[in-house]
């Protein structure tokens, strides 16, 4: 499988505030970050895969609402998550 507990554990040490903190904003942000990439990158050689094309919407959406979340609660760490993702609204 492309994302395994060691690679969940490194995303949540780099962006969470250790590597058993899920629960952070900051690192299910950054996990919900890796897994859209991956999808879109399956999505540009399997165009016709509309079950994995709603997935990534609702993953886009759920990515969103934590962000709009953390804007409202802490512009600065939602400035910072933005600037290391490179995610742009």
């Amino acid at each position: 499988m492309y994302l395994d507990s060691e690679k969940k554990r490194e995303i949540f040490a780099k962006y969470g505030k250790s590597n058993t903190d899920t629960g952070s904003s900051e690192g299910q942000i950054a996990l919900f970050s890796y897994r859209i990439s991956h999808l879109t990158g399956h999505l540009r050689s399997n165009k016709k895969d509309y079950s994995t094309e709603r997935s990534l919407k609702m993953l886009v959406g759920k990515r969103r609402r934590l962000l709009d979340y953390l804007k409202d609660r802490d512009i600065e760490r939602y400035r910072t998550i933005i600037r290391e993702l490179g995610i742009r609204k």
